[in-house]
């Protein structure tokens, strides 16, 4: 990949793939998230992603859709738990345009009252309607079990009681404190425009609220009445920071168990074997300084300890009896087919060495991953699962 980097008179630091390709991608990637905000503070980075294309200096909220949209763009944005990322897909002739609102957006807006008190309601029914949804909502209640007392605990939406306490003064605070240009990077997949740059260095990003994190209750299990039609069930510990070489094996480990393939073990025990349920599923995440793997599956009130056995099962047997040569190869194939199907997203691409960028201030090659797992080893798997998926290790939380 031959990626450019460098960084602007601001300070922002640049990231472009170039690419003769009609549609650039491109956007803006804030190294804020969740876990920077204060205690009181819950939700807030989420509602400063919204608020933001609610108006700015130069442009009104109609004008910042129509700047994009006009020329038949599209401009999104998200927040997770260590950044918020906005970014636009549009035509290779208007990627000044788009820089320019991008800019515009992250670096001057203004959150007027009149659209904050319009957003905060918008906001509010995008809450209510996440806590109408159980198997997403048991996500969220996990990770606090996990992290307790730690902002990657907190609900990214936060609660609608306290996002309609919040203020312009509580938005202008919150950007000015995280979006700085040296804390984000700009992102483009694509040609790009001349763009003023400097050769010093970057600047280190504004590290993140870290905190420390408290015990919590490995073993245990938690239950809690939500009077749903199905059972969902979370099964899951803290797992390995974004620097921990362990989380390559973890990753085969978690396409093996509960990846996106039909023939993951976990579907075919609970679903093609045994009929149990419709979704069951693992996955993994790191963070700078810690992570978290976790199962989830619903089904059937009465078939919570069956299913529950049947994922011990498995987890057992990762722990106890090291991969075959054979099967070890067939996992690797199988996850670096899906990694290379997964590139071919340019617009996802954009995005993954944008917040790889923004975090680590490195670029991981498509090539460098898959040497990664070529490396592993049935030892190397076989060590990350004792050391995780021992039950005494395992946190679940069931929703009936």
């Amino acid at each position: 990949m031959d990626y450019k980097t460098y960084t602007l008179e601001n300070g922002l630091r640049v990231v472009h793939l170039p690419s003769e390709a009609p549609v650039v991608y491109c956007g803006i990637a804030v190294r804020a998230g969740t876990r920077n905000e204060a205690p009181g503070e819950e939700g807030l980075a989420h509602f400063c992603e919204h608020l933001s294309f609610k108006g700015t200096a130069r442009r009104s909220a109609m004008r910042i859709i129509n700047d994009i949209e006009g020329v038949g763009g599209e401009l999104n944005a998200f927040t997770n738990k260590e950044d918020t990322v906005y970014y636009c897909a549009i035509g290779a002739r208007y990627v000044r345009r788009a820089v320019d609102v991008l800019m515009d957006i992250v670096f001057s807006s203004q959150f007027p009252e009149a659209e904050i008190e319009k957003e905060r309601e918008v906001v509010c029914d995008e809450i209510e309607s996440y806590e109408d949804s159980p198997a997403e909502l048991i996500y969220d209640e996990f990770e606090n079990l996990l992290f307790e007392g730690h902002p990657l605990g907190h609900n990214i939406l936060g609660t609608a009681e306290r996002v309609r306490q919040y203020t312009q003064a509580d938005a202008l605070r919150f950007t000015r404190q995280w979006y700085r240009p040296e804390n984000c990077v700009l992102f483009i997949s694509g040609k790009a425009p001349a763009l003023p740059t400097k050769p010093t260095e970057p600047t280190e990003p504004t590290p993140s609220r870290c905190g420390r994190f408290s015990r919590f209750s490995r073993g245990s299990v938690i239950t809690r009445q939500r009077s749903t039609h199905q059972a969902h069930v979370m099964i899951g510990t803290r797992a390995y920071a974004a620097t921990d070489e362990r989380r390559w094996a973890l990753y085969l480990l978690n396409n093996i168990l509960g990846g996106p393939g039909m023939n993951s073990r976990l579907n075919l025990s609970l679903r093609e074997r045994h009929g149990l349920v419709y979704t069951v599923e693992s996955s993994m995440v790191s963070y700078a300084d810690t992570g978290l793997w976790s199962v989830y599956f619903g089904c059937d009130p009465g078939d919570i300890d069956r299913c529950r056995r049947l994922v011990g099962r498995e987890l057992d047997r990762l722990a106890s009896q090291p991969l075959s040569p054979t099967r070890l190869t067939a996992a690797k194939r199988q996850l670096q087919g899906q990694l290379a199907i997964a590139s071919d997203s340019r617009e996802q691409f954009a995005l993954d060495f944008a917040k790889n960028y923004l975090h680590t201030g490195t670029l991981r090659s498509l090539t460098d991953i898959m040497a990664h797992i070529d490396r592993l080893t049935a030892d190397d798997l076989q060590q990350v699962a004792q050391d995780l998926f021992a039950p005494e290790q395992l946190t679940t939380l069931i929703y009936t």
